[in-house]
């Protein structure tokens, strides 16, 4: 095995795989060698765009289409992947939605559901159906993304915030509970990204167009890609990480350079 190809003979499954962050992700996994389950909600263009890239590009994948949050259709994913693909060995519980920026006193109790929904609710659900078949092979890795603004969270954004912070929370109680059987399962907290989900937000908090148009006042002097991201998960599944789990890495630059919209 080539040393690009470190994980071939690997299943992923990355929860809304098809777009953004999650098909960069979903890319680089699949060329250094593992068979990638690209989940896909509604989008069902880009997941399978996505895929005839990897296959053009030698890769392997399948498109799953299925809504995470809700617990029957996690159930079917896993096993229809599972009777597909193989076990899953890589978990990326990717999968969200933006709150709408109302405040606390606007925002309806549905829309706080529906947040816990798809980025928490889910992500313990496919850990608690795959982490039994995970601890049975010769390694797992499971990496949560979340967002910088967990930590530091803006007004009127709370169930988004509030939703990844529950999801760091799994992630810190689920390493401590799998690390004797030789699972890893890390943080990864981006700031702002160039995803529709980032232009959207820059739409609406700062009437930003191109969102481009912050590379002169972003760090290191463009607005992160999502291929930048996709490096540091390639790092958390590495064979050079070795001692890594339980940990939260934040990947904004070191936070805004002189703005307060992120």
């Amino acid at each position: 095995m080539s040393d690009n190809k470190f994980l071939s003979e690997r299943v992923a499954l990355v929860t809304g795989g098809g777009r953004g962050i999650g098909r960069a992700v979903s890319k680089a996994i699949a060329a250094a060698g593992a068979t990638v389950a690209i989940n896909y909600r509604r989008d069902e263009i880009a997941a399978q765009s996505t895929k005839d890239e990897i296959l053009a590009d030698g890769g392997t994948a399948e498109i799953f289409h299925a809504s995470v949050d809700r617990v029957e259709e996690c159930e079917a994913l896993v096993h229809q992947i599972s009777s597909d693909l193989g076990a899953i060995t890589i978990l990326v519980n990717n999968a969200g939605i933006a709150s709408r920026g109302l405040s606390v006193a606007e925002t309806p109790s549905r829309e706080v559901f529906q947040l816990m929904g798809t980025h928490v609710i889910s992500a313990h659900t496919l850990c608690r159906l795959i982490v039994p078949e995970m601890r049975k092979m010769a390694s797992g890795d499971i990496i949560m993304m979340s967002c910088a603004t967990a930590l530091n969270p803006l007004a009127n954004g709370a169930p988004y915030t509030m939703a990844k912070v529950a999801l760091e929370n799994l992630a810190y109680s689920l390493a401590k509970e799998e690390r004797e059987h030789g699972i890893k399962v890390n943080v990864v907290a981006p700031g702002l990204v160039d995803t529709e989900m980032g232009r959207r937000l820059m739409r609406a908090r700062a009437g930003v167009i191109n969102i481009r148009e912050l590379d002169d006042v972003s760090p290191y002097g463009h607005v992160c890609q999502p291929e930048e991201v996709a490096n540091l998960v390639m790092f958390l599944l590495s064979p050079q990480n070795t001692y890594m789990t339980g940990e939260r890495l934040a990947y904004d630059g070191g936070g805004t350079v002189d703005n307060d919209w992120y």
